[in-house]
């Protein structure tokens, strides 16, 4: 899943994409709410982690922006306030939920896939699908009690795909919601690791669509 975080302060911008990098999620960073808002609008993030306090533009701007113009993307507040009244503006102006700094990483991340789980309408963190359950919270998959071991670009495509369960899914929404804008991609990336898939949950839970993408039905 990709994220955007938009943090003013180097270092914990930063430390942030970190951490949410060694959690498999692909990262970009902004550092003003300017850069910030372009970047929200212009890439169809799965969450957004926003600052309050930013220059150019604060977060209650970049948060205003980007509901005025339709994006449904979930945004999560990080701010220094911890008033009911700031809590209860932030939530009134859009913001999907918040955390008060300073704050644990690890609750961070669990909002953060909470909150796309509820985008996708899979509120429930466990997914059955035949023999196979996927557990989005704990981001593990199993067949009968025994877990499958995927890597973590393997799990995010299937995430995707079952998010969207139904639906085919481009493969340049996969690029999309997979790598962030540094990395570096192979033009069979997402081939090679749809193939390890296949070999590791069965040839037909993932079906191609010739020219359109892949999707799963079941």
């Amino acid at each position: 899943m990709r994220l955007l975080v938009v943090e003013d302060e180097p270092d914990l911008r930063r430390s942030l994409a970190r951490a949410l990098a060694d959690d498999d999620f692909a990262v970009d960073q902004s550092p003003d709410g300017e850069d910030g808002l372009f970047r929200a609008l212009a890439t169809d993030y799965d969450a957004i982690v926003l600052d309050l306090l930013l220059p150019r533009r604060s977060g209650a701007e970049v948060l205003e922006g980007l509901r005025s113009a339709g994006r449904k993307t979930p945004v999560l507040m990080l701010t220094a306030r911890d008033g009911i009244e700031d809590r209860v503006t932030l939530l009134n102006g859009g913001a999907d939920d918040y955390l008060t700094k300073p704050f644990a990483i690890e609750e961070l991340t669990a909002r953060l896939r909470a909150l796309i789980r509820r985008a996708s309408r899979h509120p429930e963190p466990i997914v059955t699908i035949g023999d196979l359950q996927i557990d989005l919270a704990r981001r593990r998959v199993y067949r009968n009690a025994d877990e499958i071991e995927l890597t973590g670009r393997e799990y995010g495509i299937l995430e995707m795909l079952v998010r969207h369960r139904g639906s085919v899914v481009a493969r340049a929404n996969l690029h999309e919601h997979l790598y962030d804008d540094e990395n570096e991609l192979m033009s069979n990336a997402i081939d090679v690791h749809i193939a390890s898939l296949r070999r590791k949950l069965g040839p037909t839970l993932i079906q191609t669509r010739r020219g359109l993408g892949y999707l799963i039905d079941a």
